[in-house]
Formats: structure tokens, C-alpha cells, sequence
């Protein structure tokens, strides 16, 4: 062995660290992820428009439309029913002492079907219905996706958007609105039995003070959002799956990002929609608004 082998070697290309390295590993992770975002916003702009061409021009036929109703409508029934029950009795339980201690009892009506047609029933039933039925179709097309049924079905001359995608969206965009008008009427009946069976309220005064308070166009307002509701939670379902990563973690990660990304998007839409109706009523209706301020 040679004298000089003995000689220490330093790596140059670790001590030239510094912050400026950090900062633009940083930088470029953020540059990533935003192209990631970028790019996920396009193919979901140019998925939705594929989608909204389908539904415009060719329906698909009824065998595939009827199950997928039954699907969406009929079996969430009971889940839609026992949600908007126990938003309204609970609504009812936690805000009753408030309204006691005022002297305002029966005016908790009035408060609470607002709240319940306006925002409470809309939104949670569309998150209820975004956790049951946005990720059962990711779920389901992230499945086909993995096993590729998807491309066996183009392969046999039939489009997969055309098959899958619009009668689930055509489900959703039609009966999540009628799933959320059956929320909020049971939400309405679980508060009237909870506040004026258990806690006494007078029952004329609490369906009058209703009555007066929750007009026509509080009801156009939270089925109105509904249907921007269901077409996110359909399109974002069909998309994610459609797009799922191969295994089964894969399809598991497209149900879960189906669902949470449903959720965020019902929340924006819904304060987007909100102020844009509130927008719209008090230019056409000015008095209201200024009734309100009184």
C-alpha cells in the first residue's frame, strides 16, 4: 500500500451548503406542488367539459341512468332523513336557554328554519351525500381504473364518460336537490317536536314567527346551492376515480381525496353562492334590506 492512499479525501460537494441551497430546494418543492395544482385544474376543467358535452348532446340510455338514481336517491334516504332530524333537534336543544333567557322562546323557529334551509340543511346533507356517495364512485371507478375495465370498455367502441360518468352526474345533479329539500323538511319536524313537545314552547307562535320570517326565496336559496352542490360532488368523484393510482392504496387514496376535496368545494361554493344570492335580493328587493337594518 502506497503512502499517499492513506490520505483523507473531503466531499466538496457537502460543505458548499447553505442557506440559499435550503431556500431553493424550498422554492422548487412550492413550484411543484403548484404545477401539480395547476395541472390537476386542467384536467379537471377539460374532464367536466367532456362531461357537459355528453349530457348535452347524447343521453345515455335508461338502463344505466335508473340504477344509478337508485343508488344516489333511494338508498340515502334514511341517512339524509336521520341527518336533517337531528340537525334540527339539535339546533333546538343547544340554542333553547339562549332564546329563554331573552324572553324570545318563540321566535327559535323562525332562527332555526332559517339557518336549516338556507345553509345547515344544504350543506351538511351535500356532506353527508359527498362522504356516501362521491366516495363510493371514486371508490368504484378507481376500481374499474385498477382492473381496467375502463379501457376494456373504450376498447369495445363505447366512450367511458359517456357510459360511467353522466349518468352519475345526471344522478347527482337531479336528486341531491330533492335529497336536500327532504333534509330540510325533517330538520323542520325534529325542531317543532324537540322545542315544542320537550321544552313547551307555544306551538301557534312558533309556526307563525316561522312563517313570517322564512319566505319562499330562503327555500330557492338552499336548493339552488344544492345543484352546484351535486355537480362538484359528481364531478370530483368521477374525476378522482378515473384518474386513481394503480393498487389498492390507490383506490383507497381516491376515495378519501374524492371526499375531502367534495367538502372543500361545497364549503367555497356555498360562501361564493351565498353572497352572490344575497347580492342579487337586495338589488331587486331594496326594502329588505333596509327593514333588516331597522
Amino acid at each position: 500500500m502506497s503512502a499517499g492512499s492513506n490520505i483523507p479525501t473531503v466531499d466538496l460537494s457537502r460543505g458548499s451548503a447553505g442557506p440559499l441551497d435550503g431556500l431553493g430546494g424550498w422554492v422548487a418543492d412550492v413550484g411543484e406542488r403548484v404545477g401539480e395544482w395547476v395541472t390537476g385544474l386542467g384536467s379537471m376543467a377539460v374532464f367536466s367539459m367532456r362531461t357537459l358535452r355528453w349530457l348535452l348532446f347524447r343521453l345515455p340510455p335508461k338502463e344505466t341512468i335508473l340504477p344509478n338514481f337508485y343508488q344516489i336517491g333511494v338508498l340515502s334516504l334514511p341517512v339524509i332523513a336521520l341527518t336533517g332530524t337531528f340537525i334540527g333537534m339539535v339546533l333546538v336543544a343547544q340554542s333553547y336557554e339562549h332564546f329563554r333567557q331573552l324572553g324570545m322562546q318563540t321566535q327559535l323557529g323562525a332562527v332555526i328554519n332559517m339557518s336549516l334551509v338556507r345553509e345547515l340543511g344544504p350543506v351538511l346533507a351535500a356532506t353527508m351525500l359527498a362522504g356516501r356517495v362521491g366516495s363510493s364512485m371514486a371508490a368504484e371507478l378507481g376500481t374499474m381504473r385498477v382492473t381496467e375495465q375502463i379501457d376494456a370498455l373504450a376498447s369495445m367502441g363505447a366512450n367511458p364518460i359517456h357510459y360511467l360518468v353522466v349518468p352519475r352526474f345526471l344522478g347527482c345533479l337531479v336528486l341531491i336537490p330533492t335529497l336536500v329539500i327532504m333534509a330540510d323538511f325533517m330538520g323542520v319536524v325534529g325542531a317543532f317536536y324537540y322545542g315544542v313537545y320537550l321544552k313547551g314552547i307555544d306551538a301557534h307562535h312558533y309556526l307563525e314567527n316561522s312563517r313570517n320570517f322564512v319566505g319562499n326565496f330562503d327555500l330557492f336559496v338552499g336548493v339552488f346551492k344544492s345543484l352546484f352542490f351535486g355537480a362538484a360532488i359528481a364531478l370530483i368523484a368521477c374525476h378522482r376515480g378515473f384518474h386513481c393510482d394503480p393498487g389498492a392504496e390507490g383506490v383507497g387514496r381516491a376515495a378519501t381525496s374524492s371526499f375531502v376535496c367534495s367538502f372543500v368545494v361545497i364549503l367555497l361554493l356555498d360562501l361564493m353562492l351565498g353572497i352572490m344570492l344575497d347580492g342579487i335580493y337586495y338589488s331587486i328587493w331594496p326594502d329588505a334590506a333596509a327593514s333588516i337594518m331597522q
